[in-house]
């Protein structure tokens, strides 16, 4: 592997997850060229699998969509020779990762991180889990949906008369798992930097609640700075006026006038310079913050002349933040995905060709590269047991 240009490549990854977070983590580094052996119980594997509609011939969607880059194997870790199969897998792995929340059941199965370190003290050890390992809530189980609502973010999304609302994707388990990849990558270099690398691993541990709080970030700050709880404002942006959808004559466009430099642009590509430009509630962001309303019923009466999509190419063309509001089967046509190789396709041995969402760091020397196909149950059981047999 001495000759693999990936960034990763040469790493071992041992992933012993379920969901998301943790596959998620686990595809970004096969991504990036690690060799990922994904660890999957006997006849069931990966609950992901079952989780549908849509099914390809018996398989997950959902489970397709975050595990390329991998090996599957099956083993029983409360039997004793899969139990050891595993632990020799964990000699020579360079990261492992799991989301069992319990470390009690880690402990039972002979791979809790004192253990399993205590073999393989190069080992980053990361554990993802829905309150983390310390404070007084960890252990519970924890999915997507419960750190979505126990962080405060569905209770902040919609508009004034909206209930809680949970984004539509699992976003606290795709935060978790890419906080998951960064602690990784630290750890790693930490171990191995070539001035005073310790050469130890470490134990990370990352919780999908604490993933999913730093998602408040200025609504955050602004409950610090005022102790006022955050209203719910809908599609508007709480301190930039307009940043939001407005109306055109046939649906919405998303324009984000950030600066008074482009309010000005902005004004004059309106043809409003005399108008609304010079009246004191909109002469800086504070007083359009304080006057939106108005302000916005004036923009859609003057952008209702022209459709969305002529509106959004004037003002991209004369460098005013504008796009147009897709549905996701929109967006994934995009030849702007295409051509940043974000969308992937692999020739599956039994579905044929199975697409999937890219990686987004498109490193210059060293780029994501997409090589296995996301794993059937057990697909390299005879593989792995061949290759790491005592």
């Amino acid at each position: 592997m001495a000759d693999d240009p990936s960034s990763l490549a040469g790493l071992r990854v041992v992933e012993m997850t379920e969901a998301l977070a943790g596959p998620y983590c686990a595809m970004l580094l096969g991504d990036l060229g690690a060799d990922v052996i994904k660890v999957e119980r006997p006849e069931v594997g990966d609950q992901s699998r079952g989780w549908g509609p849509p099914f390809l011939d018996g398989e997950s969607a959902y489970y397709l969509a975050v595990n390329r880059n991998k090996r599957s194997v099956e083993l029983n870790v409360k039997e004793p020779a899969d139990q050891e199969l595993l632990h020799r897998l964990l000699e020579t792995a360079d990261v492992f990762i799991t989301n069992n929340p319990r470390l009690e059941s880690l402990e039972r199965s002979r791979i809790d991180p004192d253990t399993v370190r205590g073999r393989n003290p190069r080992l980053v050890y990361a554990a993802i889990s829905g309150y983390g390992h310390s404070g007084p809530k960890a252990g519970r189980g924890g999915y997507d949906v419960i750190a979505q609502g126990e962080a405060g973010l569905m209770a902040a999304t919609g508009g004034p008369e909206d209930g809680p609302i949970r984004f539509p994707t699992p976003m606290a388990d795709v935060s978790a798992g890419i906080y998951t990849l960064i602690g990784i990558l630290a750890a790693l270099y930490r171990r191995d930097r070539r001035a005073g690398g310790t050469g130890q691993g470490q134990f990370l541990d990352v919780a999908l609640v604490d993933s999913q709080v730093t998602w408040l970030t200025n609504l955050g700050g602004s409950y610090f700075a005022t102790g006022e709880r955050p209203r719910k404002m809908g599609n508007a942006h709480p301190s930039i006026t307009p940043y939001q959808p407005l109306r055109a004559r046939d649906k919405e466009l998303i324009v984000a006038v950030g600066t008074e430099r482009l309010w000005r642009r902005f004004c004059a590509i309106l043809g409003v310079e005399e108008s609304l430009m010079t009246d004191p509630r909109f002469a800086s962001n504070r007083e359009r913050n304080q006057h939106r309303a108005e302000l916005v019923e004036q923009l859609e009466g003057l952008l209702s002349q022209r459709t969305a999509d002529e509106w959004v190419e004037e003002l991209v063309s004369r460098g005013i933040p504008a796009g147009p509001i897709n549905f996701p089967d929109d967006a994934l046509r995009d030849e702007q995905l295409a051509a940043r190789s974000m969308i992937v396709e692999l020739e599956h041995p039994l579905l044929g060709l199975v697409r999937s969402i890219g990686s987004p760091f498109l490193l210059s020397d060293s780029p994501p590269t997409y090589r296995r196909h996301p794993p059937r149950l057990g697909e390299h059981n005879d593989e792995i047991r061949t290759e790491f047999s005592g």
